[in-house]
């Protein structure tokens, strides 16, 4: 076999550059033939629309999201789990919405469950918000590349982002179902336990919580809730979170007794401020809109303040590796949802 000219891959991927395709960094030339080999793992018509940006007036069809999946560096056989997580993704009211152009520049929090884990090498273990994973990597980066070139959201121009996240397009983790104590949330979601799906939301940030100090699972919790009730992180009157649970603590939790509604159960009573705390940063008062702003001291200063109202807004996943305790809190954007997308494929 000739060696492939190494001088061509570079102008292809100059040319990538010179469109204005990228995310920064070199993309794989998406040739009509590759793009077919993509196009060949669905059902779908090329010409279906996958998701809508009316405010933009821009639309997704399955051919778009197969010739930016290829870009990414994806393979064929991923494609089926790139249209169920676009699917996930879109199906976020804050992503349909204007999300993808908020001022907080928020990641979609990819999570995959299910037999297509193993079947296609998704990491669910160490490492598992970090690079070195193609499946992983170039899933996540897909979705990233189809909003950038299908609905145009570029940086300094339709994208806000004031600072951004380092994480942008690349948090695609699989559930550690094999070392999880509870169901997948896949399953939580409603699917069956041999259905492979993906289910997504967007983040503001992710922040760890190394407790490796105790084996009692209410510290543990108290740990985690006080992460959660950063007051920096608090913006509206309810401040949803989502949790990323190492299997050492989900499986103390489960050791105690505690199902994951029970742990939500926990973190929904017990993630908040007192009102004084929030005061003295100046987010004591609300708006009609449910904004918080300072106001004038009402002498409530010992008022707890609940940062969630329902276990629904609080999604719990295990994934991670079984060498340290840490596990890792999401902020999510908006509203979970809830809803898990069965990976398809061809019939």
């Amino acid at each position: 076999m000739t060696a492939p000219d190494p001088d061509v891959a570079q102008a292809a991927i100059e040319y990538c550059y010179e469109q204005d395709w990228s995310d920064g960094l070199p993309l794989v030339p998406a040739s009509q033939p590759l793009v077919d080999k993509f196009l060949a793992e669905t059902d779908r018509a090329p010409d279906e629309v996958l998701g809508s940006l009316a405010q933009l007036g821009r639309d997704c069809t399955v051919e778009l999201a197969a010739i930016n999946a290829a870009m990414a560096g994806c393979k064929p056989e991923y494609f089926p789990v790139v249209l169920a997580a676009f699917e996930a993704v879109m199906a976020d009211r804050a992503a349909a919405g204007g999300g993808w152009q908020s001022t907080s520049g928020p990641a979609p929090l990819i999570v995959v469950n299910g037999p297509v884990r193993q079947r296609l090498g998704f990491n669910s273990t160490g490492g598992v918000f970090g690079p070195g994973f193609r499946p992983n990597a170039t899933v996540a980066r897909a979705i990233g590349l189809i909003v950038r070139n299908a609905f145009g959201v570029r940086p300094h121009v339709l994208e806000q982002a004031t600072q951004g996240l380092p994480g942008r397009w690349s948090i695609c983790l699989a559930e550690n179902e094999e070392e999880s104590p509870w169901e997948p949330l896949s399953v939580e979601c409603g699917l069956g336990e041999d259905v492979s799906a993906v289910s997504a939301t967007l983040l503001r940030t992710c922040e760890y919580v190394d407790n490796r100090h105790t084996q009692d699972p209410e510290q543990v919790l108290a740990d985690i809730a006080d992460t959660m009730a950063r007051t920096g992180a608090v913006i509206f009157r309810e401040a949803p979170c989502g949790l990323v649970l190492s299997p050492e603590h989900a499986q103390m939790f489960a050791k105690d007794g505690m199902s994951k509604a029970d742990v939500k159960a926990w973190l929904v009573e017990h993630v908040g401020r007192r009102r004084g705390d929030l005061r003295r940063v100046g987010k004591n008062g609300l708006t009609d809109n449910w904004v918080r702003h300072a106001a004038e001291d009402d002498g409530t200063d010992e008022e707890f303040e609940r940062f969630m109202s329902s276990p629904d807004q609080l999604p719990v996943v295990v994934a991670g590796a079984r060498n340290a305790a840490m596990s890792m809190v999401v902020r999510v954007f908006g509203a979970w949802r809830g809803k898990a997308v069965p990976v398809g494929g061809k019939a």
